[in-house]
């Protein structure tokens, strides 16, 4: 799986989805039939509680092992059809706060402006290294992102500077690491910790909702589309491949709908 460029991230859970599918079979994976693959369905959907989100990933990933196995994969493997909803995000003065209460700590100030100005992936941030920062130009160089693609993205100024002042720290630590954010231990960040920072912020802020470094992705795209922001800049900026999935973000917040319902409505 590694050698198919997939994240260590996924690489994790689709072990950890595989695992607990060859516990619940307990027989190899040859005699596995279209039966059992039934009744696990069953199994994850009402033992497990998995939402259909998570059932699509655990059938993707017992896919993935039939395969790597060369077994023939049973006809009934297919997962159910996520629903779509609508993604979770920050308003605006939400943002604003969980920035606010990040100023005490510049490295935490760094991280959640960074996810909040830039839309990149928590795994994306962890792998910056100094090399790949210009921060003359304000740019950011993502190497091997999801689906091993490279990609720029632009900071902008409030950003650099935080970046500018943070640098000054990093540079004189000494270290072998040659990444941009690192822990108290002086190596790279872990995705998780990262989201327990984000977490505990956004919990100090008051803010009800649950906050990830997702969600703060979910925040920068869909400020940018209301913004005016073309769907196929969003696409390249975030690193999409398909535009199939860039329009999960195409939604329509209760705010917008409330001012193009004022400006559109019927004048009986």
């Amino acid at each position: 799986m590694v050698g198919e460029r997939k994240s260590a991230y996924t690489v994790k859970e689709y072990k950890f989805l595989a695992t607990v599918f060859m516990n619940f079979l307990g027989k190899p994976l040859a005699k596995c039939t279209p039966q059992d693959i039934e009744d696990f369905k069953t199994y994850l959907a009402s033992e497990k509680g998995y939402s259909k989100s998570s059932q699509y990933l655990a059938i993707k990933a017992i896919k993935h092992l039939f395969r790597s196995l060369e077994i023939a994969v049973p006809k009934n493997l297919v997962p159910p059809r996520r629903s779509k909803k609508m993604p979770t995000y920050l308003t605006e003065r939400e943002m604003s706060t969980l920035l606010n209460a990040s100023m005490d700590d510049l490295r935490a100030h760094l991280i959640v402006s960074l996810l909040a100005n830039t839309g990149i992936r928590v795994g994306e941030l962890c792998k910056i290294r100094l090399t790949d920062i210009d921060l003359e130009e304000r740019i950011l160089h993502i190497k091997s992102g999801k689906g091993d693609k490279d990609r720029i993205v632009v900071i902008p100024e409030t950003t650099a500077g935080i970046l500018s002042d943070y640098l000054k720290r990093r540079n004189v630590i000494e270290t072998d690491s040659p990444y941009l954010i690192l822990s108290n231990r002086k190596r790279a960040y872990d995705p998780s910790s990262i989201e327990r920072m984000v977490r505990e912020l956004a919990r100090k802020s008051g803010i009800q909702k649950h906050v990830t470094p997702h969600v703060l992705r979910h925040t920068f795209a869909t400020a940018v589309l209301r913004n005016g922001g073309d769907i196929r800049f969003i696409q390249q900026i975030l690193g999409h491949a398909s535009l199939n999935t860039t329009e999960i973000y195409t939604h329509i917040d209760e705010n917008a709908l409330r001012e193009m319902y004022e400006k559109h409505r019927p004048r009986y």
